[in-house]
């Protein structure tokens, strides 16, 4: 037993909507959650920058009493976790690979459409992955990247989302994919949209779900769950204003994080 926090970080906030699985499957687990609202999105930077980011992200947790580190974001998992995941002292998962087997798992057809920011895409990491598992699989991949700031302004369901989903997924619909890896933590937020416009027979793999369960998985079997004794107290960090999101994360995860949000310079780390 190890009652210790679990780390949490993305570059705003997407990544709430895994630590929102997190709390559901692991409701006697505290959070440290840190949203690098100052600098989002990730997905456009040169993979220089975002390795740089995420390891001061990483550093800063690790400043903390936490026994893991969960990269909520896709870009971070796919371009910088693989360089940075031998400098962390605790262990640190990503979001691709329980993806990836949840939509090898659910493909009925074959062929699987992925989409990303275009950092996530370019470095093609789901795929590969995807190839391992089973190279019969086809895959098509999509960068989306105007859907991370469409979340992050509240715009979850407007004619400008929907119009850029049919935009973005036109071509991913077109060759028959039975399912979508929505490659950003970002992207559930956009699941009633995507949802529609794929259709019911497209299966939405969701990363925060299947990394969560992943989490409680890979925490039950090192023996690091924690007894269940200890106080909630989760805590929530950002590199930008506190007020908006404060009010967005209560949308995120349908509960009122008031006055458990801080902010930090994320440069000192």
């Amino acid at each position: 037993m190890d009652n210790r926090s679990i780390g949490v970080f993305d570059s705003g906030l997407g990544g709430l909507t895994c630590v929102s699985e997190l709390l559901k499957v692991l409701p006697d687990e505290n959070i440290v959650y840190f949203g690098d609202t100052g600098r989002v999105p990730y997905g456009s930077r040169s993979e220089e920058t975002i390795i740089k980011y995420v390891r001061g992200d990483m550093n800063f947790l690790m400043s903390h009493d936490i026994k893991l580190i969960v990269a909520a974001c896709g870009t971070a998992s796919t371009v910088a976790l693989p360089v940075l995941a031998g400098e962390c002292k605790v262990p640190a998962i990503g979001v691709v690979e329980p993806a990836v087997d949840a939509a090898v798992s659910a493909t009925r057809n074959g062929r699987i459409g992925i989409i990303g920011t275009a950092g996530t895409i370019a470095n093609g990491k789901y795929g590969k992955l995807i190839a391992e598992r089973n190279p019969s699989l086809q895959t098509f991949a999509k960068a989306c990247p105007l859907f991370v700031p469409l979340v992050e302004n509240g715009l979850t369901d407007h004619e400008i989302t929907r119009l850029t989903c049919e935009m973005y997924l036109e071509e991913i619909k077109e060759k028959g994919i039975d399912t979508l890896i929505l490659g950003c933590t970002h992207y559930p937020m956009l699941k009633n949209v995507i949802g529609k416009f794929l259709g019911d027979n497209v299966t939405l793999i969701d990363p925060g779900y299947e990394t969560a369960h992943y989490v409680h998985k890979f925490l039950k079997e090192a023996d690091l769950l924690s007894d269940g004794g200890i106080r909630e107290n989760h805590r929530y960090y950002v590199s930008d204003t506190v007020d908006g999101f404060e009010k967005m994360a209560s949308l995120f995860m349908n509960r009122d994080i008031g006055g458990q949000v801080e902010k930090i310079d994320i440069e000192k780390y």
